[in-house]
Protein backbone atom coordinates (compact mmCIF):
# COMPACT_ATOMS: atom_id res chain seq x y z
CA UNK A 1 0.00 0.00 0.00
CA UNK A 2 1.28 3.41 -1.05
CA UNK A 3 2.04 5.62 1.80
CA UNK A 4 -0.45 8.44 0.17
CA UNK A 5 -3.10 6.32 0.53
CA UNK A 6 -2.75 5.84 4.58
CA UNK A 7 -5.56 6.99 6.68
CA UNK A 8 -4.39 10.28 8.66
CA UNK A 9 -6.71 13.35 10.16
CA UNK A 10 -6.08 16.41 12.19
CA UNK A 11 -8.75 17.22 14.66
CA UNK A 12 -9.61 20.53 16.80
CA UNK A 13 -11.27 21.13 19.59
CA UNK A 14 -12.29 24.53 20.69
CA UNK A 15 -14.58 25.32 23.29
CA UNK A 16 -14.16 28.03 26.32
CA UNK A 17 -10.96 28.56 26.64
CA UNK A 18 -9.53 25.51 25.18
CA UNK A 19 -8.14 25.39 22.05
CA UNK A 20 -6.71 21.54 21.24
CA UNK A 21 -5.50 19.87 18.39
CA UNK A 22 -5.26 16.03 18.19
CA UNK A 23 -3.75 14.32 14.78
CA UNK A 24 -3.48 10.38 13.86
CA UNK A 25 -2.19 8.64 11.35
CA UNK A 26 -1.18 4.87 9.96
CA UNK A 27 2.55 4.44 9.65
CA UNK A 28 4.60 1.83 7.86
CA UNK A 29 6.93 0.30 9.99
CA UNK A 30 8.99 -2.69 9.09
CA UNK A 31 6.42 -5.28 7.19
CA UNK A 32 3.70 -3.60 9.75
CA UNK A 33 1.45 -1.27 10.75
CA UNK A 34 1.56 1.60 14.16
CA UNK A 35 -1.16 3.92 14.93
CA UNK A 36 0.92 7.60 16.02
CA UNK A 37 -0.97 10.39 17.63
CA UNK A 38 -0.29 13.66 18.61
CA UNK A 39 -1.83 16.12 20.69
CA UNK A 40 -1.65 19.35 22.97
CA UNK A 41 -2.40 23.11 22.90
CA UNK A 42 -2.78 24.50 19.46
CA UNK A 43 0.44 25.87 18.32
CA UNK A 44 2.52 24.46 21.77
CA UNK A 45 4.75 21.59 21.69
CA UNK A 46 2.73 18.30 20.85
CA UNK A 47 2.93 15.47 23.27
CA UNK A 48 3.32 11.97 20.95
CA UNK A 49 2.92 8.70 21.23
CA UNK A 50 1.82 5.50 19.50
CA UNK A 51 -1.59 3.11 19.89
CA UNK A 52 0.70 0.09 18.62
CA UNK A 53 3.63 -0.82 20.80
CA UNK A 54 4.53 -2.85 17.69
CA UNK A 55 3.80 -3.38 14.19
CA UNK A 56 0.79 -4.83 13.12
CA UNK A 57 -1.01 -6.02 10.08
CA UNK A 58 -2.56 -3.32 8.37
CA UNK A 59 -6.26 -4.46 8.68
CA UNK A 60 -5.84 -4.01 12.58
CA UNK A 61 -4.08 -0.70 12.27
CA UNK A 62 -6.76 0.44 10.74
CA UNK A 63 -9.38 -0.91 12.95
CA UNK A 64 -7.16 1.18 15.77
CA UNK A 65 -7.15 4.11 13.87
CA UNK A 66 -11.28 3.98 13.21
CA UNK A 67 -11.50 3.26 17.12
CA UNK A 68 -9.35 5.98 18.03
CA UNK A 69 -10.94 8.78 15.58
CA UNK A 70 -14.23 7.73 16.73
CA UNK A 71 -13.24 8.02 20.73
CA UNK A 72 -12.07 11.61 20.20
CA UNK A 73 -14.90 12.67 17.68
CA UNK A 74 -17.61 11.31 20.45
CA UNK A 75 -15.42 13.80 22.93
CA UNK A 76 -16.16 17.07 20.69
CA UNK A 77 -13.20 16.93 18.25
CA UNK A 78 -13.92 18.28 14.63
CA UNK A 79 -11.56 17.49 11.39
CA UNK A 80 -9.70 20.33 10.15
CA UNK A 81 -10.86 21.13 6.97
CA UNK A 82 -7.78 21.22 4.10
CA UNK A 83 -5.22 20.44 7.00
CA UNK A 84 -1.96 18.20 6.33
CA UNK A 85 -3.28 15.93 9.21
CA UNK A 86 0.00 13.74 8.70
CA UNK A 87 2.75 16.52 8.72
CA UNK A 88 4.90 16.43 11.71
CA UNK A 89 2.97 13.00 13.48
CA UNK A 90 5.39 10.84 10.91
CA UNK A 91 8.64 12.73 11.63
CA UNK A 92 8.16 13.05 15.38
CA UNK A 93 6.73 8.86 16.36
CA UNK A 94 8.57 7.10 13.54
CA UNK A 95 11.97 4.95 13.29
CA UNK A 96 14.54 6.02 15.51
CA UNK A 97 16.80 6.13 12.68
CA UNK A 98 15.09 8.13 10.55
CA UNK A 99 14.89 10.69 13.22
CA UNK A 100 18.53 10.58 14.40
CA UNK A 101 19.64 13.80 13.73
CA UNK A 102 23.24 13.14 15.46
CA UNK A 103 22.74 16.21 18.01
CA UNK A 104 22.85 15.27 21.64
CA UNK A 105 21.70 17.87 24.75
CA UNK A 106 24.69 18.15 27.84
CA UNK A 107 22.62 16.78 30.69
CA UNK A 108 22.52 17.90 33.73
CA UNK A 109 23.42 15.89 37.68
CA UNK A 110 21.25 16.97 40.31
CA UNK A 111 22.86 18.18 43.53
CA UNK A 112 22.36 18.44 47.29
CA UNK A 113 22.15 21.84 50.08
CA UNK A 114 25.83 21.87 50.43
CA UNK A 115 26.53 21.75 46.44
CA UNK A 116 24.07 24.63 46.11
CA UNK A 117 26.44 26.74 48.84
CA UNK A 118 29.90 25.98 46.68
CA UNK A 119 28.29 27.21 43.75
CA UNK A 120 26.47 30.35 45.33
CA UNK A 121 29.88 31.17 46.64
CA UNK A 122 31.90 30.89 43.72
CA UNK A 123 32.02 33.69 41.24
CA UNK A 124 33.14 31.00 38.26
CA UNK A 125 29.36 29.34 38.66
CA UNK A 126 26.38 31.21 37.37
CA UNK A 127 22.68 30.38 38.02
CA UNK A 128 19.50 30.06 35.62
CA UNK A 129 16.28 28.93 36.56
CA UNK A 130 14.90 24.93 35.87
CA UNK A 131 12.53 25.32 33.52
CA UNK A 132 9.28 22.88 33.62
CA UNK A 133 8.98 21.64 29.96
CA UNK A 134 10.46 19.68 27.45
CA UNK A 135 14.67 19.68 26.76
CA UNK A 136 14.72 20.79 22.93
CA UNK A 137 17.62 21.44 20.56
CA UNK A 138 17.07 23.77 17.38
CA UNK A 139 19.35 23.35 14.28
CA UNK A 140 19.15 26.16 11.37
CA UNK A 141 20.81 25.00 8.04
CA UNK A 142 19.81 26.87 5.45
CA UNK A 143 16.60 27.05 5.24
CA UNK A 144 15.65 23.98 7.11
CA UNK A 145 14.73 24.13 10.86
CA UNK A 146 14.92 20.75 12.98
CA UNK A 147 14.05 20.62 16.52
CA UNK A 148 15.33 17.62 18.70
CA UNK A 149 14.03 15.73 22.03
CA UNK A 150 16.87 15.08 24.64
CA UNK A 151 17.95 11.78 22.70
CA UNK A 152 18.53 13.62 19.39
CA UNK A 153 15.64 12.43 17.49
CA UNK A 154 13.53 14.94 15.38
CA UNK A 155 10.73 15.98 17.10
CA UNK A 156 7.37 18.43 16.18
CA UNK A 157 7.72 22.29 17.76
CA UNK A 158 5.76 25.02 17.16
CA UNK A 159 5.51 26.94 13.93
CA UNK A 160 5.69 30.15 15.99
CA UNK A 161 9.26 28.94 16.12
CA UNK A 162 10.13 28.79 12.80
CA UNK A 163 8.64 32.38 12.06
CA UNK A 164 10.84 33.95 14.65
CA UNK A 165 14.33 32.02 13.68
CA UNK A 166 13.97 31.81 9.93
CA UNK A 167 15.26 35.24 9.67
CA UNK A 168 17.74 34.61 11.88
CA UNK A 169 21.12 35.05 9.56
CA UNK A 170 23.71 32.20 9.29
CA UNK A 171 23.43 28.24 10.52
CA UNK A 172 23.16 27.80 14.29
CA UNK A 173 22.33 25.14 16.84
CA UNK A 174 20.71 25.99 19.75
CA UNK A 175 20.36 24.35 23.29
CA UNK A 176 17.36 25.19 25.53
CA UNK A 177 13.73 24.26 26.79
CA UNK A 178 10.22 24.24 25.32
CA UNK A 179 7.29 25.45 27.59
CA UNK A 180 4.22 25.68 25.82
CA UNK A 181 4.30 28.34 23.29
CA UNK A 182 8.00 29.83 24.34
CA UNK A 183 11.65 28.48 23.59
CA UNK A 184 14.31 29.05 26.24
CA UNK A 185 17.87 29.32 25.24
CA UNK A 186 20.67 28.98 27.05
CA UNK A 187 23.38 27.82 24.82
CA UNK A 188 24.61 28.12 21.51
CA UNK A 189 27.15 25.45 20.06
CA UNK A 190 26.90 26.82 16.17
CA UNK A 191 26.88 30.01 14.55
CA UNK A 192 28.15 32.18 11.18
CA UNK A 193 31.69 31.14 12.45
CA UNK A 194 31.21 27.71 13.23
CA UNK A 195 30.89 25.16 15.54
CA UNK A 196 31.52 26.94 19.39
CA UNK A 197 31.39 24.09 21.41
CA UNK A 198 35.09 24.43 22.59
CA UNK A 199 34.73 27.45 24.22
CA UNK A 200 34.07 28.56 27.86
CA UNK A 201 30.62 29.31 28.45
CA UNK A 202 30.94 33.17 29.15
CA UNK A 203 31.56 33.19 25.47
CA UNK A 204 29.02 30.99 24.56
CA UNK A 205 26.36 32.85 26.47
CA UNK A 206 27.63 36.27 25.00
CA UNK A 207 27.40 35.30 21.50
CA UNK A 208 23.92 33.85 22.28
CA UNK A 209 22.65 37.32 24.20
CA UNK A 210 24.18 38.80 21.33
CA UNK A 211 22.95 37.24 18.24
CA UNK A 212 19.35 35.90 19.77
CA UNK A 213 18.81 38.39 23.04
CA UNK A 214 16.87 40.85 21.16
CA UNK A 215 14.34 38.61 19.54
CA UNK A 216 12.04 38.99 21.89
CA UNK A 217 7.87 36.92 21.17
CA UNK A 218 8.42 32.98 21.80
CA UNK A 219 11.84 32.75 21.50
CA UNK A 220 13.83 33.87 24.86
CA UNK A 221 17.76 33.70 26.19
CA UNK A 222 17.50 32.20 30.16
CA UNK A 223 17.87 35.14 32.35
CA UNK A 224 21.27 34.31 33.67
CA UNK A 225 22.75 35.82 37.11
CA UNK A 226 26.33 35.93 38.53
CA UNK A 227 28.16 36.61 41.59
CA UNK A 228 26.30 37.69 44.75
CA UNK A 229 23.13 38.06 43.48
CA UNK A 230 22.34 34.25 42.94
CA UNK A 231 21.32 34.17 46.29
CA UNK A 232 18.48 36.68 45.60
CA UNK A 233 17.95 34.79 42.74
CA UNK A 234 17.23 31.49 44.18
CA UNK A 235 15.16 32.92 46.70
CA UNK A 236 12.71 34.37 44.06
CA UNK A 237 12.59 31.00 42.05
CA UNK A 238 11.39 29.54 45.96
CA UNK A 239 9.01 31.97 46.33
CA UNK A 240 7.57 31.98 42.71
CA UNK A 241 7.17 28.23 43.01
CA UNK A 242 9.70 27.52 40.42
CA UNK A 243 10.67 23.69 39.32
CA UNK A 244 14.23 24.60 40.41
CA UNK A 245 18.12 26.19 39.70
CA UNK A 246 20.65 25.49 37.29
CA UNK A 247 24.12 25.95 38.07
CA UNK A 248 26.50 26.30 35.28
CA UNK A 249 31.01 26.53 35.16
CA UNK A 250 31.29 29.80 33.02
CA UNK A 251 34.97 28.37 32.35
CA UNK A 252 33.71 24.58 30.79
CA UNK A 253 33.19 24.18 27.05
CA UNK A 254 30.58 22.37 26.32
CA UNK A 255 30.25 18.56 26.46
CA UNK A 256 27.01 16.22 24.97
CA UNK A 257 25.38 13.88 27.89
CA UNK A 258 25.48 13.48 31.66
CA UNK A 259 28.54 12.84 33.07
CA UNK A 260 28.71 9.63 36.08
CA UNK A 261 28.83 12.41 38.57
CA UNK A 262 29.02 16.40 39.19
CA UNK A 263 30.00 18.04 36.04
CA UNK A 264 29.95 21.84 34.60
CA UNK A 265 26.07 22.13 34.12
CA UNK A 266 24.04 21.17 37.95
CA UNK A 267 20.63 21.20 38.82
CA UNK A 268 18.77 21.28 41.63
CA UNK A 269 15.08 20.87 42.20
CA UNK A 270 12.55 22.43 44.66
CA UNK A 271 9.85 20.02 44.03
CA UNK A 272 10.56 15.88 43.63
CA UNK A 273 9.39 14.77 39.85
CA UNK A 274 10.58 11.78 38.41
CA UNK A 275 9.52 9.95 35.14
CA UNK A 276 7.80 6.76 35.65
CA UNK A 277 6.47 3.92 32.94
CA UNK A 278 2.60 3.22 32.73
CA UNK A 279 2.09 -0.26 34.25
CA UNK A 280 -1.25 -0.33 34.08
CA UNK A 281 -4.57 1.84 33.50
CA UNK A 282 -6.86 1.14 35.82
CA UNK A 283 -10.73 1.51 35.90
CA UNK A 284 -11.42 5.29 37.23
CA UNK A 285 -9.25 7.76 35.73
CA UNK A 286 -5.84 6.32 37.45
CA UNK A 287 -2.28 4.53 36.20
CA UNK A 288 -0.45 2.19 38.20
CA UNK A 289 2.95 3.08 38.03
CA UNK A 290 6.40 1.25 37.41
CA UNK A 291 10.37 1.76 38.13
CA UNK A 292 12.93 -0.44 37.02
CA UNK A 293 9.91 -2.78 37.12
CA UNK A 294 8.55 -2.33 40.34
CA UNK A 295 5.17 -1.06 41.24
CA UNK A 296 5.29 2.73 42.96
CA UNK A 297 1.86 3.23 43.38
CA UNK A 298 -1.45 5.10 41.51
CA UNK A 299 -1.82 8.06 39.93
CA UNK A 300 -5.17 10.07 38.60
CA UNK A 301 -5.28 11.40 35.44
CA UNK A 302 -6.75 15.32 35.73
CA UNK A 303 -9.72 15.58 33.25
CA UNK A 304 -7.64 17.99 31.08
CA UNK A 305 -4.95 15.38 30.22
CA UNK A 306 -5.58 12.39 27.69
CA UNK A 307 -5.37 9.00 29.72
CA UNK A 308 -1.57 7.61 28.72
CA UNK A 309 -1.23 3.98 27.79
CA UNK A 310 0.92 0.96 29.26
CA UNK A 311 4.16 1.26 28.58
CA UNK A 312 4.13 4.70 27.94
CA UNK A 313 6.55 7.00 30.23
CA UNK A 314 4.98 10.11 31.92
CA UNK A 315 6.08 12.70 34.40
CA UNK A 316 5.38 12.47 38.22
CA UNK A 317 5.52 15.35 41.30
CA UNK A 318 5.37 14.05 44.32
CA UNK A 319 6.85 14.55 47.86
CA UNK A 320 8.81 11.51 49.32
CA UNK A 321 8.71 8.00 48.93
CA UNK A 322 8.51 6.57 52.63
CA UNK A 323 11.56 4.44 51.99
CA UNK A 324 12.99 1.58 49.72
CA UNK A 325 10.33 -0.91 48.21
CA UNK A 326 7.58 2.30 48.87
CA UNK A 327 5.27 4.00 46.47
CA UNK A 328 5.42 7.84 46.00
CA UNK A 329 3.22 9.77 48.12
CA UNK A 330 1.18 12.53 47.18
CA UNK A 331 1.80 11.81 43.22
CA UNK A 332 0.77 14.58 40.88
CA UNK A 333 0.27 14.25 36.95
CA UNK A 334 2.46 15.84 35.25
CA UNK A 335 1.68 14.78 31.05
CA UNK A 336 3.45 12.50 29.14
CA UNK A 337 7.27 12.14 28.43
CA UNK A 338 8.27 11.30 24.95
CA UNK A 339 11.64 12.42 25.71
CA UNK A 340 13.19 9.81 28.06
CA UNK A 341 13.53 6.34 27.36
CA UNK A 342 11.98 3.10 29.38
CA UNK A 343 15.43 2.04 30.50
CA UNK A 344 16.31 5.32 32.04
CA UNK A 345 12.83 4.79 34.69
CA UNK A 346 14.29 3.46 37.34
CA UNK A 347 15.06 4.38 40.88
CA UNK A 348 18.84 4.94 40.33
CA UNK A 349 18.52 7.00 37.20
CA UNK A 350 15.46 8.95 38.53
CA UNK A 351 17.33 9.35 41.87
CA UNK A 352 14.18 9.29 44.24
CA UNK A 353 13.39 11.21 47.01
CA UNK A 354 13.12 9.48 50.59
CA UNK A 355 11.46 11.13 53.29
CA UNK A 356 14.39 12.30 55.89
CA UNK A 357 14.39 10.04 58.43
CA UNK A 358 14.43 6.91 55.96
CA UNK A 359 16.99 8.76 53.99
CA UNK A 360 20.16 7.22 55.85
CA UNK A 361 18.61 3.42 55.67
CA UNK A 362 18.44 4.24 51.63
Amino acid sequence: MKTEQRPSISLEFREGSSDKVYRASIEQSGDGYVVNFAYGRRGATLNTGTKTQQPVPYAEALSVYEKLVASKTSKGYTPVVGAQASAGIGATVTNRERRDTGLRPQLLNPITDDEVTACLDDDDWCAQEKFDGKRMMVRKSGTSIVATNRDGLSVGFPQAYVTALSDVPGDFVLDGESVGETFYAFDLLENEAGCIRHMPYRARLASLQTQFGRLGGCIVVAATVCGNDKRRFLEQLRAGKKEGIVFKDLRAPWTAGRPANGGTALKFKFWATCSCVVLRVNARRSVELELGGRSVGNVSIPPNHEMPTAGQVVEIRYLYVAGPGGSLYQPVYLGVRDDVRIEDCTVERQHIKYKPQEQAAA
